[in-house]
């Protein structure tokens, strides 16, 4: 689905791999695409991602750490709810891939970053992918 996120969303940016993320924890996760397989109909999921540019928490410690966000725009939207947190890629890049498949089945323009969040939201843990539209 087409999501249009009013306020942006920041987060403490960290230095771990997600694998090492503390459970419980909030988290956004930014990736670049392989602009080969951003636009893909079907897309080779073990060649979509590229590197991950950042990786952020949601914490109240040292308010002078460095911020990244989530920035208000248009995005493709779509969420899984979980029995546990699950960072690893192998958990959501499914996800991942029906969202372009869906938003490129509808015509949209998906930019070449992933957002991906993952929280704890009315007792369950839920992740959220993000890929911006083009204008």
């Amino acid at each position: 689905m087409k999501l249009d996120l009013r306020n942006s969303i920041s987060f403490v940016k960290v230095d771990i791999i997600p694998s090492q993320i503390p459970g419980h924890t909030e988290v956004l996760l930014c990736y670049e695409l392989n602009p080969g397989q951003s636009c893909s109909i079907e897309p080779e999921q073990n060649q979509l991602l590229g590197k991950l540019i950042f990786t952020g928490m949601n914490t109240c410690d040292a308010l002078e750490s460095p911020a990244v966000t989530l920035p208000a725009g248009l995005y493709l939207f779509a969420r899984r709810r979980c029995e546990s947190m699950q960072t690893g890629e192998e958990h959501w890049l499914d996800l991942a891939v029906e969202q372009q498949k869906d938003g490129l089945w509808q015509r949209c323009k998906p930019g070449n970053l992933l957002y991906v969040r993952h929280l704890h939201e009315d007792g369950a843990f839920v992740t959220q992918v993000f890929r911006p539209l083009a204008d």
